[in-house]
């Protein structure tokens, strides 16, 4: 069992910033990749970005240039810091993790969320 508990979330004026942070413990082998996604009301769960075991970063066009996600690997936990936030960011923002067993089977692992709300 593996747990994820994001923080960070809050309200902010917009050209503000933020950092959230996600946090993984539990029965933990090893982290194949975790992600930030957010769901705006109304729409679909999206994706923001991305971070490998190697490092390797992507970011969808929404976020790009104004997001950036980094990930500190001893403590199993994955930051992203928003900049510029626009009040179309407003979105429960949740994180998520593939966890393997050194095998052939990932398994994913969803956080509750936290709410990010831009608003004047």
């Amino acid at each position: 069992q593996v747990q994820l508990v994001e923080s960070g979330g809050g309200l902010v004026q917009p050209g503000g910033s933020l950092r959230l942070s996600c946090a993984a413990s539990g029965r933990i082998f090893v982290i194949n990749a975790m992600g930030w996604y957010g769901q705006a009301p109304g729409k679909e769960r999206e994706l923001v970005a991305t971070i490998t075991s190697d490092g390797s970063t992507n970011y969808t066009d929404s976020g790009k240039g104004r997001f950036s996600i980094s990930r500190d690997s001893a403590k199993n936990t994955v930051y992203l810091q928003m900049n510029s936030l626009k009040p179309e960011d407003t979105a429960v923002y949740s994180c998520n993790a593939l966890v393997g067993d050194y095998g052939p089977l990932e398994y994913d692992y969803w956080g509750q969320g936290t709410q990010v709300t831009v608003s004047s």
